[in-house]
């Protein structure tokens, strides 16, 4: 296999042109191998050495989940893909004028750059959510909300000090969609069947879990009745569900609310809002509203031939969808498939052509046997939704081998009531605590 130049180049490219595809989520994944069987030299950049199934990165969290179950090595994945090379590296800058971009191992020259950098947590300007809340983004982050919710609950068999204890076991989620409503319900689940086991020294009447969304209602994205219906089961199980209410401050244990309540908790769950990861070198004129890259409906830049976005980070405006298409996997795996055609069809002179976007719908579980669903005009909640919910994601991922392995992990708990990965990993960051005594 030849070397893939740092320099700019067009050396190794064996006379063919080269597409260089910046970020391995659903979109850049989906591009990628949908040009298999084209004759482009495929080239992915990411800075990390794997595909994330996002959607899921709540049960990581939550200890429903191994980590390894969710993510996917993007070498192993395109291993029998001739002329694809995959760069573990981070974009710096593009330079459109030149055709290359500076990255942190050199710099890569393209015929057809697609930037599928999706987007990154929004806080929108709040410093203290920044450096206190834990957002829902990255294998990292539900790693580190596994590691601070069991963390927190060791700590609290140790304090004589009601309020402190109370303020450890209690969490807030702020954002009412999806991943809030998942991460809510999936605490609570821990609370009713695996907390009481592990820890019948605390008192788990004590842990509250709130869910802070700023609008009149969850789940903004379904219908009104998959909406309430959320809510619904969510009471039921416990969840304290706050409407209409914003989140002012969090210090690390305070948490002020818009309507003047106060909240103690040592876990905030940012789940409010993403913002698009544009590259630095596109003109600012391209950037639109949600800090993404204004595309026409070939994807093409604004401004650009041979520049193309797809996914979050793509706004395609148009009469139905005036802010851009949901930022959602579905969309950015629709817009790869579609950019791959369009790619083979400039290869062979062939007219592009234009992007139509299906929306597939939407959905989100609930804790067991509950979930809601919105398929076009099928809607469901409950049961069968949540068996829906589980085929659907079930057949998303990445690979037969996370497909066993999520599958059985999802048998094993529904029969056991329990949840196998409950492990403390990484920098525990545990401060020294005095020694106790432990009555027989």
């Amino acid at each position: 296999m030849p070397k893939l130049p740092n320099l700019r180049s067009d050396k190794a490219k064996g006379g063919k042109k080269r597409v260089v595809i910046v970020g391995g989520g659903f979109g850049g994944l989906e591009l990628a191998k949908s040009l298999k069987r084209s004759d482009y030299q495929v080239v992915l950049i990411d800075k990390r050495n794997h595909h994330t199934f996002q959607p899921l990165l709540y049960q990581v969290a939550t200890s429903g989940l191994e980590t390894s179950s969710i993510i996917f090595p993007f070498r192993k994945k395109f291993d029998r893909q001739k002329d694809f090379y995959f760069r573990l590296g981070e974009v710096n800058h593009i330079i459109p004028s030149e055709h290359y971009i500076e990255t942190s191992i050199g710099k890569i020259s393209y015929d057809y750059l697609v930037i599928a950098t999706g987007a990154t947590t929004n806080f929108y300007g709040m410093k203290d959510m920044e450096n206190n809340a834990i957002p829902m983004k990255t294998i990292e982050d539900s790693i580190l909300l596994r590691n601070k919710i069991i963390q927190n609950f060791e700590k609290a068999l140790l304090t004589d000090d009601n309020d402190e204890m109370n303020s450890l076991m209690d969490f807030v989620i702020v954002g009412g969609g999806p991943t809030g409503v998942e991460v809510a319900g999936a605490l609570a689940e821990l609370k009713k069947h695996v907390f009481p086991k592990d820890y019948p020294e605390l008192d788990l009447v004590e842990m509250d879990i709130h869910l802070v969304e700023a609008s009149p209602r969850l789940l903004n994205a379904m219908s009104e009745i998959s909406s309430e219906k959320a809510k619904t089961f969510l009471e039921r199980i416990g969840v304290e569900v706050h409407l209409g209410t914003a989140v002012k401050s969090y210090d690390g244990d305070r948490v002020v609310l818009s309507n003047g309540t106060e909240l103690r908790s040592k876990t905030l769950v940012w789940a409010a809002g993403i913002t698009g990861s544009p590259l630095d070198g596109i003109s600012k004129e391209a950037i639109v509203r949600g800090n993404r890259l204004q595309v026409n409906e070939f994807n093409q830049v604004e401004g650009y031939d041979n520049i193309f976005a797809i996914g979050d980070v793509a706004a395609m405006i148009t009469e139905d969808y005036p802010r851009g298409h949901p930022q959602m996997a579905p969309g950015a795996i629709q817009h790869g498939k579609h950019l791959a055609k369009n790619l083979k069809n400039l290869q062979t002179g062939k007219a592009l052509l234009p992007f139509k976007y299906f929306h597939k719908g939407s959905m989100a579980t609930i804790g067991r046997n509950k979930a809601v669903v919105d398929l076009g005009k099928f809607k469901s909640q409950g049961l069968f939704a949540w068996m829906v919910w589980m085929f659907v994601h079930l057949m998303s991922l990445v690979g037969f081998r996370n497909r066993v392995l999520v599958f059985i992990s999802w048998v094993w708990s529904y029969f056991s009531y329990d949840k196998s990965n409950r492990l403390i990993i990484g920098n525990l960051g545990v401060e020294e605590e005095p020694e106790i005594e432990l009555t027989p």
